[in-house]
């Protein structure tokens, strides 16, 4: 009797949504009992479908009328959105459609354009170009599906692989982390206060390089006792001293966790770091060597203000030049003489001379030191008349 009234139950619950499907208004379009507008192209033969809690990765657009407001493969440089399916935001909602997709498929699902943007983006309103009661469309690929059990037991395995195919017979510390030192250091402790000059490079357990500062030239210098990377990778800087080398396998729950980092960790990924500390001081000392570089800076800046004005004069005599500064400072000096009145069209080549004054003045700019007098070799190509504005009616 209890089966017969299950089976009547799923029967009644399959006409109805049977029912909605036909319904639809949008032509082609099917329709749950929810008010999602959906159509589903089938791209693989899984069955699975993401419940709340599972990690989807997947390639989006969405747009409004014709107008094409995010598209992942172009805004995002193709690299698919990750994320841990949620409770839904309300009835017919994006992760309402996600949940009828396996992965591999493809599908077009229409939101309620008040709903999306007030309930699932938070916004206070929808956009006023965003008519009432109007539809985003959302052209989704589902292309992964993962339970976050599964991928645990994933990292545990590939982990246990990576161990036994290295070699490895040093034991994990309480923490979980394993600290493979190559190089003792020495010198004093690395505690809380301290400061800690680092190279590093961090890759996947698969050997996908994420960073390097060896890439970049200079170690990264923090303080240690604040936040710096990861609790693992931190543990193991702790164990270390001045000179010290070492690899450092850091499990998920000392790294990114079950929330990974974006597009470039994912979820529940065990981390390969390795370290050389290059340098450590105390709190007094990197505070004694700070004011000694501000100082030696401070030594440039003043030297390169007070040599701006014989460089230039340097520049003026070797170049024959006898033209005099404007009032502003710079200096014009016109090559070649072009047609037409001020700023027309013509062939003008001219020599601007620019002092700090009105150029980067004490700025650094990286290749432009601070109190640079600049030199620009000026051509003038075109020039055209702005269009009169249109009186307003």
């Amino acid at each position: 009797m209890k089966n017969n009234f299950i089976k009547s139950l799923g029967f009644l619950s399959l006409l109805a949504l049977t029912t909605f499907a036909c319904s639809s208004k949008y032509a082609g379009y099917d329709k749950t009992a929810n008010g999602l507008y959906y159509k589903i192209i089938k791209g693989s033969k899984d069955t699975v479908k993401p419940k709340m809690g599972d990690w989807v990765s997947l390639q989006m657009k969405w747009q409004y009328k014709d107008s094409v407001m995010f598209d992942s493969r172009k805004n995002q440089g193709g690299t698919p959105i990750r994320f841990q399916l949620p409770a839904s935001d309300f009835k017919g909602d994006i992760y309402e459609g996600l949940k009828l997709l396996s992965a591999g498929d493809s599908a077009v699902f229409l939101i309620n354009a008040d709903s999306l943007f007030k309930k699932t983006f938070r916004q206070p309103s929808r956009p006023k170009f965003v008519d009432t009661n109007s539809v985003i469309t959302f052209y989704l690929k589902l292309l992964t599906v993962d339970n976050p059990q599964t991928l645990i037991k994933k990292e545990q395995a590939d982990l246990a692989k990576y161990i036994k195919d290295k070699n490895i017979t040093t034991q994990p510390t309480t923490s979980g982390i394993y600290f493979l030192e190559s190089l003792a250091g020495n010198g004093i402790k690395i505690d809380t206060g301290t400061w800690v000059s680092v190279h590093f490079k961090v890759s996947l357990i698969d050997g996908k390089q994420l960073f390097s500062s060896y890439d970049k030239g200079e170690p990264i210098t923090f303080e240690y006792g604040k936040r710096f990377d990861t609790p693992g990778v931190e543990e193991a800087i702790h164990m270390m001293k001045k000179g010290g080398k070492a690899t450092v396998i850091v499990p998920s729950k000392l790294a990114f966790g079950e929330a990974g980092r974006g597009a470039v960790v994912p979820p529940f990924s065990t981390m390969i770091y390795e370290l050389e500390i290059v340098n450590v001081q105390t709190k007094a000392d990197h505070e004694k060597t700070l004011s000694e570089e501000k100082k030696k800076a401070d030594e440039k800046l003043k030297k390169n203000k007070t040599d701006e004005a014989a460089n230039l004069s340097k520049y003026l005599k070797e170049k024959n030049i006898t033209a005099k500064p404007t009032a502003s400072g710079i200096y014009y000096i016109e090559k070649v003489k072009g047609t037409g009145a001020k700023a027309a069209a013509g062939k003008t080549v001219a020599i601007l001379i620019i002092p700090s004054t009105m150029g980067y003045g004490e700025r650094d700019m990286g290749t432009i030191p601070p109190y640079s007098t600049l030199v620009f070799d000026v051509e003038l190509l075109d020039v055209k008349n702005p269009q009169p504005a249109t009186p307003k009616k």
